[in-house]
C-alpha cells in the first residue's frame, strides 16, 4: 500500500536555521531515505519551497489565484515523501526513524488513494 508521509514545521523556522544547520539536517533524512530507497521502500521526496513563494487556486469556473497557502496555520507543509509499505504501522515507523533526524518536525501519514507515477522529471540544479 502506498502512503503519504507529510512533513510540517512552523512557518519561519526552517528559514531561520543556518546554511551548516540545514546541511546538516538534510545529509540526516538522506540517510533515513537511502536507507529504505535500498529496502524498495521509498519512491519520490520532495522538499518545498517557502510558503511565502506559493498561491493558491480555488473558486468556480477558471477559479481565482490568491497569494500563499490556503491553511493559515503556524505549520506550512515543508515536503513529501511516498512509501510503499504493507500496512500504516509500517509508515508510521519510517516517519518515525524521519523525525529522529528532524525531532522539531511534525509528520502525518497518509493513505495514497491514487497514485500514477508519470513522466521522469530532471531535478534541475540542487539547492
Amino acid at each position: 500500500m502506498y502512503y503519504a508521509i507529510l512533513a510540517y514545521h512552523t512557518a519561519g523556522v526552517v528559514e531561520s536555521w543556518t546554511e551548516e544547520e540545514d546541511e546538516a539536517l538534510m545529509t540526516d533524512l538522506l540517510q533515513v531515505h537511502d536507507r529504505f530507497v535500498q529496502q524498495k521502500a521509498f519512491g519520490p521526496a520532495a522538499r518545498l519551497g517557502p510558503a511565502e513563494g506559493a498561491v493558491t487556486l480555488r473558486g468556480k469556473g477558471e477559479g481565482i489565484v490568491t497569494d500563499g497557502p490556503f491553511a493559515e496555520t503556524k505549520e506550512q507543509l515543508l515536503g513529501l515523501y511516498v512509501v510503499d509499505f504493507p500496512a500504516i504501522d509500517a509508515a508510521v515507523d519510517a516517519a518515525r526513524e524521519l523525525r529522529r533526524s528532524n525531532p522539531s518536525a511534525i509528520y502525518e501519514i497518509r493513505p495514497i488513494a491514487l497514485y500514477i507515477p508519470g513522466a521522469t522529471l530532471d531535478p534541475g540544479p540542487q539547492n
